[in-house]
Formats: structure tokens, C-alpha cells, sequence
């Protein structure tokens, strides 16, 4: 049997190598190019089973002959058309069943191959086939997907959240009283503010309230 068809965990990093190698294709691609270009972190050796099924470079890591002539070709139309001729040469067995209807395979068919040829689990399977897919959408069937980028967005709502989160939240009963229970400190341009919060009993008389804020002026302010 034929070696099993290679597959990658997430199309994100293939959509990533494939870009990378259109700019600048390295004359050597290793587990080591990859992390220097932060493609696949950890995933590396399946990301580079992929390139190597497709010929895209030798058993040493080299760049061929093949890949060089493809990826130096800029119209993304002609880059398409050649890329294709790659894909169909690698998958030569789907092809050889399918004919060029092997583009337009829905997952199903694909993971019955898969599965049947490389006697692999359903989850591999599945895998297979998305890599494929993957792989077609470069090659002009398909659209490509979009690499999930990865930037500091969970930080600035993190910092949303604690902001919000400090804001004291005043009873409407307490609305329109001063604040007593404020002080705020400056020393070497660092601020503090410190806020009390006064819930006031809903069933409370004048006599009450005054004995509140005359404790807090005895205790705090005048304290």
C-alpha cells in the first residue's frame, strides 16, 4: 500500500506556509524554518509532511526545481493553474477514480477514500479530507480559508472588564448626597482615590440619615 496521505490539524498553518513560500520560498524548510516564521508552533513535522507529499521539496528539505518555477509565478490565476498540476500529481490514485470531478468531492466521498486507502480512523479521515480541500482551494476550486490571526484583543477586554468592575455602583437613594466618604492622595504621581458606598435603610427617617453622615464626618473625614 502507498504511503498514507499526509494531513494537517488546522488549515490555518497551511494557508500560512503556502502564503510565505509565494513571498519568499527558503532554500532549505525545516521543523527550525518554520518556527522561525512562527507557522504551525509544535506542529511543525505535519505541516512539513504536507509540502514534502506535494513536491514542493526534497527528503533533505530542499526547495525543487518544480516548487521554485510555481512559486516565482506572481498572477495568482497562472499560480492557481500550476499548483493544480501539483495537487493532482500528489493525489494521483483520487484522481486516477475521480477524474477532474476529484475538485468538486464533498467531504463524505473524500473521507470513504481516505479512510478505504490509508486505513485510517474517522478522525484522521476527516482530517485528510480538510487538507485536501485546503489544498484545492489554492489550487483555484474552492475558497481559501482565512489564518486566524492572533493578536492582544483578550488583553484589552480584560481590561475592559477590571475597568467597569471598579466603578462603584450608587443607589438612587443615595444619589443626591454628598460624598462624604471620598479622600483622594497624590504622592510622587501616583493617585488614589477611595470611594464608600452608602446604602441608606429605604425605611429610614431624617433623624437616622443624620446620625449616618455625623458618624462618617467624626470618623472618617474629621478621624
Amino acid at each position: 500500500m502507498a504511503d498514507k496521505h499526509p494531513y494537517v490539524q488546522g488549515l490555518g498553518a497551511l494557508v500560512q506556509v503556502i502564503a510565505q513560500f509565494r513571498k519568499s520560498f527558503p532554500a532549505k524548510v525545516d521543523a527550525s524554518t518554520l518556527k522561525k516564521l512562527g507557522i504551525a508552533p509544535n506542529n511543525e513535522s505535519y505541516v512539513l509532511n504536507v509540502v514534502r507529499f506535494l513536491g514542493l521539496i526534497d527528503q533533505e528539505g530542499k526547495k525543487t526545481t518544480d516548487a521554485t518555477k510555481i512559486f516565482n509565478l506572481h498572477d495568482d490565476t497562472e499560480f492557481s493553474k500550476a499548483f493544480a498540476g501539483l495537487v493532482s500529481k500528489a493525489y494521483a490514485e483520487l484522481f486516477e477514480l475521480h477524474g477532474d470531478g476529484t475538485w468538486a468531492l464533498d467531504n463524505t466521498a473524500l473521507i470513504n477514500f481516505f479512510r478505504t486507502h490509508d486505513e485510517t480512523t474517522a478522525v484522521v479521515g476527516k482530517l485528510q479530507a480538510s487538507t485536501f480541500k485546503g489544498l484545492a482551494a489554492h489550487a483555484g476550486h474552492g475558497e481559501i480559508p482565512t489564518a486566524k490571526a492572533v493578536g492582544p484583543k483578550k488583553e484589552k477586554q480584560v481590561g475592559k472588564a477590571v475597568s467597569k468592575k471598579s466603578v462603584a455602583t450608587v443607589p438612587s437613594a443615595a444619589a443626591s448626597t454628598p460624598q462624604p466618604g471620598k479622600s483622594e492622595h497624590t504622592s510622587g504621581g501616583v493617585g488614589l482615590t477611595v470611594r464608600i458606598e452608602i446604602n441608606l435603610p429605604a425605611d429610614g427617617d431624617q433623624e437616622t440619615y443624620d446620625r449616618i453622615f455625623k458618624s462618617i464626618r467624626e470618623n472618617l473625614l474629621n478621624g
